[in-house]
């Protein structure tokens, strides 16, 4: 299966970044989808302030980061310091970390840089063609799927494949606010790949689960703890609640079930919530706060979908 040419243009490989003459240029897809616009990046110090500001997002710096070590490779940077500071941009991003140290520990082995590289990227989408497998077979005629953020290539690939069998879905895909992921990627992302979407604000999921709309429950994971207990983007724990609750199932998709004992939750900048599209939406004076991720209990998690099977 050709996975890159079934996913939607900005998230193919050769349209989410790319390296070349000596610089990253990165989607930027804080514009998307009204704009194709690239960040260009020439130093490592771009790319990681790039990613903390959202540039991009999920699996994006994952792929934004292992290119730029091919950048420091080719500067003369040193290559510890690159993956950390890369790692530091998005700390909850765990498996962007862990995959630049694996790709540390086999240069200091001897391997050819480059080559794993693409070893890599060619293991990946051996990954979300196999986690694609699994979830499709998750999604049942006539499913409405609720969704939240931007759960990428699996969740995608996943409906993609279910609606290809004949299988009849819906999507609502939550707003996503403050950065609108769900409005600006999501939904957009399903629209082209020829899905049949609605776009709901954050609040809205639990009441279509009452009155029978949603009857399934899917979002990507920025982090599987050894617990079991799911990571992901703030809003999906009241969703996975509400699931619980009215005996729908709930199933996150992940890469890898991170070895991290201890969580690094990040919490943004509290003028993400108090301004919006750049205009202030409430008066001077008033405090707010942005805990960017959730911490969704595995009680509450029906099972999650990785590259070796669903785990329970």
């Amino acid at each position: 299966m050709d996975v890159q040419a079934l996913l939607p243009s900005f998230l193919q490989s050769r349209n989410l970044c790319r390296y070349e003459d000596g610089r990253i240029f990165i989607l930027d897809r804080r514009r998307l989808p009204f704009e194709n616009t690239y960040v260009e990046c020439s130093t490592v110090e771009h790319v990681a302030e790039a990613l903390s500001s959202m540039v991009t997002q999920g699996g994006g710096p994952l792929e934004v980061s292992l290119k730029t070590m091919l950048m420091a490779k080719d500067q003369g940077r040193d290559l510890e310091y690159s993956a950390k500071i890369l790692s530091s941009a998005r700390k909850t991003n765990r498996t962007m970390a862990h995959t630049l140290d694996a790709l540390l520990s086999s240069y200091k082995k001897g391997a050819d840089i480059y080559a794993e590289v693409a070893r890599i990227f060619s293991y990946y989408d051996s990954c979300y063609e196999k986690m694609s497998d699994f979830g499709k077979n998750l999604i049942f005629d006539g499913a409405g799927i609720l969704t939240t953020c931007f759960a990428e290539h699996s969740f995608l690939l996943s409906v993609k494949r279910a609606a290809m069998e004949g299988k009849k879905i819906r999507v609502y895909v939550n707003e996503t606010r403050p950065y609108l992921q769900g409005a600006h990627l999501t939904a957009p992302a399903l629209f082209e790949m020829g899905i049949d979407c609605v776009l709901i604000t954050d609040g809205m999921g639990a009441s279509l689960m009452r009155a029978g709309l949603v009857n399934l429950y899917m979002t990507a994971s920025d982090m599987f703890m050894a617990s079991g207990d799911i990571v992901n983007k703030v809003g999906t724990l009241p969703n996975a609640i509400a699931a619980k609750n009215f005996g729908i199932p709930y199933y996150a998709f992940a890469l890898e079930r991170s070895p991290d004992r201890e969580l690094s939750l990040e919490f943004r900048s509290k003028d993400e919530v108090l301004y919006f599209c750049g205009n202030r939406i409430t008066r001077e004076g008033i405090d707010a706060l942005y805990p960017a991720f959730d911490v969704v209990d595995k009680q509450y998690v029906t099972g999650v979908v990785t590259p070796i099977g669903i785990v329970q």
